[in-house]
């Protein structure tokens, strides 16, 4: 069993948990990802990892609230238990000295990409930080990311902080660099990696993203993450899950999200749910 550290909602809807897991947070590197389980009956929901702390063995991870199980996530408390943490899963992000890194993250991805900003600065890089939301009050760890970042930029849709807009603002920002940017780094959801590495390829920066398909095992066995990358079939949980942004079938990528939408996001009025409610509401 693992212990639960801290649990907290860090702004709506998304939320922050700090687990005790020894021998993964040993092992951990930026870009590698866990799976977890709530309960013993519970499904495994591969999360990225934000943040570790070798010496005391704590991970931690930031998460959407979307459906059954990362509800019952949200709903853990200090002191509590899970069954299942495993990892470190997939492979970790080639950490170098590229000159200036644009990283780009929306979301759950403005945590997960952390570790890699951090490893990044540490090898000399120009980091810029971009954020990304629908309005400022859903953005985090701002003050953690100018401690490391040498420029950080938002964009919210509704203009409340930064440049207003979606990720397709940062064109015109990319046209106006005096430096180049060599390298990008995307992570958050499926829209937004698509988005900017389709923003990215007319200047020709080599745009890595982190993909995020429906996972079972975490470790190739089943085939369920299979995605196309360069017209080639690649399995996100060991080949990935980082790839080349230019080169990922997106549209394929999306349908495959969507699978089991309606089970991810109503998940109370699907198979196996009796009564009224249900009745009234399928």
């Amino acid at each position: 069993m693992f212990k639960v550290l801290s649990s907290q909602m860090i702004v709506p809807n998304l939320h922050q948990i700090t687990l005790e897991a020894p021998a993964v947070a040993k092992e951990m590197r930026p870009g590698q990802f866990v799976i977890l389980r709530a309960d013993e009956d519970g499904e495994r929901t591969p999360l990225s990892v934000c943040d570790w702390d070798a010496e005391l063995g704590s991970i931690t991870i930031i998460f959407l609230n979307i459906g059954s199980t990362t509800n019952r996530l949200s709903e853990l408390r200090d002191g509590m238990y899970i069954p299942t943490v495993v990892g470190p899963l997939g492979n970790a992000t080639d950490i170098e000295n590229y000159g200036t890194v644009l990283l780009v993250g929306g979301c759950y991805g403005i945590g997960s990409l952390f570790p890699i900003a951090r490893a990044l600065k540490e090898k000399g890089n120009r980091i810029i930080m971009v954020m990304e939301a629908r309005s400022s009050y859903l953005l985090y760890w701002v003050e953690r990311y100018k401690q490391i970042s040498d420029e950080v930029v938002f964009i919210t849709r509704d203009g409340t902080l930064g440049l207003r807009g979606h990720v397709t603002c940062l064109d015109d920002y990319i046209k106006n660099q005096e430096t180049p940017i060599d390298m990008a780094i995307i992570n958050g959801c499926t829209f937004l990696m698509k988005t900017g590495s389709d923003t990215t390829k007319p200047f020709d920066i080599k745009t890595i993203v982190s993909l995020n398909p429906i996972m079972i095992d975490g470790t190739g066995m089943c085939g369920v993450c299979r995605v196309r990358i360069g017209g080639e079939t690649k399995f996100a949980c060991v080949d990935g899950p980082d790839f080349d942004g230019h080169q990922v079938d997106w549209e394929e990528l999306l349908q495959r999200r969507k699978t089991y939408m309606r089970e991810e996001v109503v998940p109370f009025r699907t198979s196996g749910c009796q009564g009224h409610s249900c009745k009234s509401q399928g």
